[in-house]
């Protein structure tokens, strides 16, 4: 099976070298990397664009499992169809990657675990823009993997155009397994509407003594109307409810029979005003999020209710047809009330500007730099400079910055409520230092007109004060109030630190692959390869640093030929080997695929599909503890009407 990535590659590379069209956009305009839009080549990053029709073309039933599949990006997942995966890229942990929606960001403030719960519809979404590696010189804390914005299709769309489109998907399974998917979209002109539903149910797969149920649903609306040509104002509103097994999801008691329903309401506003060479953007956002975790029936469940209210401004001015200089400012204020970590709240602000320059016709430099404020730790000074160069087909890149992150609610205030603590449970530490690291990078990507993009990078991120949970003893543990003081200070609990400094290296392989070779005949593919290793100056054993995989290969394929559809994803692990209780066992490897076959009728308004999910039934934990689930089959209909 380890053959089988470079000979897909191989294979690729070949037919690509006798194709003579250019069949897909190999360098899209994107606004992640930089701020004002630009060509992946001018930004000096590795940038990843994903059209949101993906979603509907591969074997996934979330955004999560999306990405998941996506060159470079490691989800390690709990559950399945959006019941929580933690996110990672280039080794960072679950809380060092940034999502955002439209440029505002999602991230709560309570724990990283809930990133992955992005509250919109797949129906909405125009295109996922990944970039790999640091970005805090833009986008501030967090921003130390990568970013991932989700731009949706009424905020990006334009003031002229008529449409009317909707979509319909139902689907039924195994397991008691009922999926559903729609979406709205209208626009006349300079008023937008959109919306759409994306639900996940079932009974669920056999568990320790229990089912692994789930009931996941996203409902997400949003409005934009174009005041004047150049002036436009645009307001989203989701609310996602996730309720499902999460045994073991923390911890490998056998006691532990957990479930969790997290909800969320998102508000979003954006004003837009382009005068001349002036364009300014004005954006708020309100996320509130409700967790209810209940570690088994005869425990109390932890009530935690987090809000994040955030503004920001951006000003981008065109000096010539060669210089952009974009500049804002970013405040925003986290709080939680929570039964077991408290009430508490920190504010956030931070101002940046970043110069899009060329020089020559083929050099662009891209320099960044912020000012990042926080009531805890200060302020905060991250730099960062990128570099592109084209010569025809070849790009080559290198970039170089400071990030920063500083601790969740969950790292600092863990189980500081409760009247008495078991041993072996986690703790949190209020003194945490805010993490920060240098990182670098040096790639180069080949755009070939045959409908190929290849992309190589190395990386290196040196990291100090690294946030991970160690094994303490009582004794030595800062703050004892409701811990078990038995056994002479001899109890160990897990408690969060400030690890000694530790450096990830890696490199990255990226493919591409698009060719209509025929009306309603065509083929798209990725294929992605990341090594990688994390060594650390200390001896401490961690909980989530040495987590990531080794080695990691993931792809995606779907092709068309007339009325058929037939599509697959996977991926390939190679990560440390952990033992826990006797529940399960990481093991040092695995592959998994899905499969899916689709027909599609009444000129392709109509169509019937039938999925395979783990289709080899592989048993495996991305986490040690829950267990992902098997061959999971189902079937569906889908309407689209144009």
């Amino acid at each position: 099976m380890k053959s089988f990535f470079p000979a897909l590659a191989l294979a690729i590379i070949a037919h690509s070298v006798q194709a003579q069209q250019k069949e897909l956009s190999l360098d899209p305009v994107s606004i992640t990397g930089t701020i004002s839009p630009a060509t992946v080549s001018k930004s000096g990053r590795n940038i990843m664009v994903i059209e949101g029709t993906q979603i509907g073309k591969l074997p996934v039933n979330s955004i999560d499992e999306l990405l998941r599949y996506l060159p470079g990006i490691e989800v390690q997942s709990r559950g399945p169809m959006g019941a929580q995966g933690d996110i990672s890229m280039r080794g960072a942990t679950f809380q060092q990657v940034l999502v955002i929606l439209d440029g505002v960001r999602l991230n709560d403030p309570l724990t990283g675990h809930f990133n992955s719960y992005i509250p919109i519809a797949p129906a909405e979404i125009e295109r996922i823009e990944i970039l790999k590696g640091a970005s805090s010189a833009i986008y501030g804390t967090e921003a130390v993997g990568g970013v991932i914005n989700i731009i949706s299709k009424s905020f990006a769309a334009g003031p002229e155009g008529k449409s009317k489109q909707a979509s319909a998907e139902f689907g039924m399974g195994e397991f008691g397994l009922t999926k559903t998917r729609a979406g709205l979209g209208w626009q006349k002109n300079k008023t937008i509407l959109s919306g759409g539903l994306l639900q996940n149910k079932a009974d669920g797969q056999n568990l320790r003594g229990s089912k692994g149920f789930l009931d996941l649903k996203t409902l997400s609306f949003s409005a934009k109307q174009f005041l004047s040509e150049n002036t436009s104002v645009a307001y989203r509103f989701a609310w996602d409810d996730r309720n499902f097994n999460a045994q073991n999801f923390y911890t490998q008691s056998l006691a532990d029979t957990a479930t969790e329903q997290v909800v969320t309401h998102w508000h979003q506003i954006n004003f837009s005003h382009i005068a001349g060479r002036h364009r300014i953007s004005l954006d708020a956002g309100l996320k509130d999020a409700s967790d209810k975790f209940r570690f088994n029936k005869p425990g109390q469940p932890n009530m935690n209710y987090s809000k994040v209210l955030q503004a920001q401004a951006t000003h981008q001015f065109s000096i010539n047809e060669k210089s952009t200089l974009s500049s804002g400012f970013q405040v925003l204020d986290r709080s939680v009330e929570s039964n077991n970590r408290g009430n508490h709240s920190i504010l956030y602000g931070g101002i940046f500007t970043v110069l899009n320059q060329r020089i020559g016709e083929n050099l662009h430099i891209n320099p960044a730099l912020r000012l990042d404020y926080n009531e805890r730790s200060g302020v905060e000074l991250m730099p960062q400079l990128n570099v592109s160069y084209n010569q025809g087909d070849f790009q080559f890149r290198g970039s170089a910055g400071r990030s920063t992150r500083d601790a969740d609610f969950t790292e600092r205030y863990n189980n500081y409520q409760p009247s008495f603590v078991k041993k072996g449970n986690r703790i949190g530490n209020a003194d945490l230092l805010s993490e920060s690291s240098w990182n670098y990078e040096a790639g180069a990507e080949w755009f070939a007109s045959s409908g190929l993009r290849l992309s190589v990078t190395g990386f290196n991120r040196q990291h100090k004060n690294l946030i991970d949970y160690a094994t303490t003893l009582y004794k030595d543990m800062p703050r004892q109030t409701n811990l078990d003081s038995s056994g002479n200070g001899t109890l160990t609990y897990s408690l969060a630190k400030n690890l000694s400094s530790v450096t990830t290296s890696g490199v990255e392989l990226d493919l591409f692959y698009s060719k209509n070779f025929a009306e309603n005949h065509g083929l798209e593919t990725s294929l992605g390869l990341v090594a990688m290793k994390s060594l650390s100056s200390g001896n401490t054993p961690s909980l989530y640093v040495s987590n990531h995989a080794k080695f990691l290969a993931n792809f995606s394929l779907s092709y068309h030929f007339k009325m058929l559809r037939i599509s697959a994803n996977g991926l390939y692990k190679v990560r440390n080997t952990q033992v826990g209780t006797g529940l399960v066992t990481v093991s040092p490897d695995y592959f998994m695929m899905n499969a899916r076959a689709e027909a599609m009728l009444l000129k392709e308004k109509v169509s019937l599909y039938f999925q395979a999910d783990n289709v080899l039934d592989k048993r495996y934990s991305d986490i040690l503890g829950p267990v992902m689930p098997g061959r999971w089959l189902s079937a569906g209909i889908k309407v689209s009407i144009r």
